[in-house]
């Protein structure tokens, strides 16, 4: 009896930990890789076909095989572009969004051998190649996307230290008024210094600032460094100036602000830029496309 209610038990336990493991689940392993199963068994039949058929010339996209596999490229790229209106859908299994992208990472992967297939490897100066160029790009594009979103989210999330940009930025601010408070009793000089901290500062700055977070003219920086050497000098001569010694305590202070405020844009834009090259070459190969159909029917 009591064997019977320990089991009962572990069942319980199983039944309420496979959730959890369910929805921890990423979507490159959803379904034990279902999809790339799928995937890599549609690229290793196309191989097969391709290589199995004794043809001369061998197959392209004007023999039975190229139709065939054109056909299933073209089928694939037309419902993998489909994902963006999927995104907006809310269904659990088996079309979830997560099982969704799965497939539309690994069946466009395999695009890769099926597009390449059926233009039998004859690529030239012409609309047919030009759809095939653009392919691979949106492939790759995708590729990338896949490895930032892999790997820039949990670093966004350590790099954050539970703030929000927008109070990275307050925090940013909040120091810039110390600053100029601190300023007051200043020499000419030496608040000149501070207002490059105050006046010639970016957070973010234009798209490859954005990207690199590296700010080689930052004003804070520069400040910095002009009143560290103030600071080193005074300390050499045993006359360290408190207010001096509290403007680059503060410069110090908004300078790590700055540096985490940089890295969390840096890894936004990381996260967002692919898409502004993947949507648009998308769209650009479906266009292709339509073009290389259309003059398969009409000049072939």
């Amino acid at each position: 009896m009591r064997g019977k209610q320990e089991s009962r038990a572990m069942r319980g336990r199983a039944v309420t930990r496979a959730p959890r493991d369910i929805a921890h689940e990423g979507f490159l392993t959803h379904g034990r890789m279902r999809w790339a199963k799928v995937a890599g068994g549609l690229s290793v039949l196309a191989i097969v076909a391709y290589a199995l058929v004794d043809q001369t010339p061998r197959p392209n996209g004007g023999t039975a095989l190229g139709y065939l596999l054109g056909t299933l490229g073209l089928l694939l790229i037309v419902w993998l572009s489909t994902i963006g209106l999927r995104k907006r859908i809310i269904t659990t299994k088996p079309y979830s969004l997560k099982a969704w992208t799965s497939a539309h990472v690994y069946l466009g992967l395999s695009l890769i051998v099926i597009g390449t297939l059926h233009a039998g490897f004859q690529l030239g100066w012409n609309v047919h190649t030009l759809a095939w160029v653009l392919m691979m790009l949106v492939i790759v594009s995708g590729i990338y996307g896949v490895v930032v979103y892999a790997r820039l989210p949990a670093q966004l999330s350590a790099n954050r230290n539970e703030a929000t940009q927008p109070q990275m930025l307050e925090a940013i601010r909040t120091l810039d008024r110390q600053l100029d408070t601190a300023a007051q009793p200043l020499a000419r000089a030496e608040a000149d210094l501070v207002r490059l901290s105050l006046e010639e500062c970016e957070v973010s700055g234009g798209l490859w600032q954005r990207l690199t977070a590296r700010h080689p003219r930052c004003g804070n920086a520069r400040a910095r460094d002009a009143i560290q050497g103030l600071v080193n000098e005074q300390m050499r001569r045993a006359k360290p100036d408190p207010a001096l010694t509290q403007i680059l305590f503060l410069l110090e202070r908004k300078d790590a602000a700055l540096a985490q405020a940089r890295r969390h844009i840096r890894m936004k834009t990381q996260l967002e830029i692919w898409l502004y090259l993947h949507v648009p070459m998308t769209i650009a190969l479906l266009v292709a496309l339509t073009a290389h159909v259309l003059s398969v029917f009409i000049y072939w």
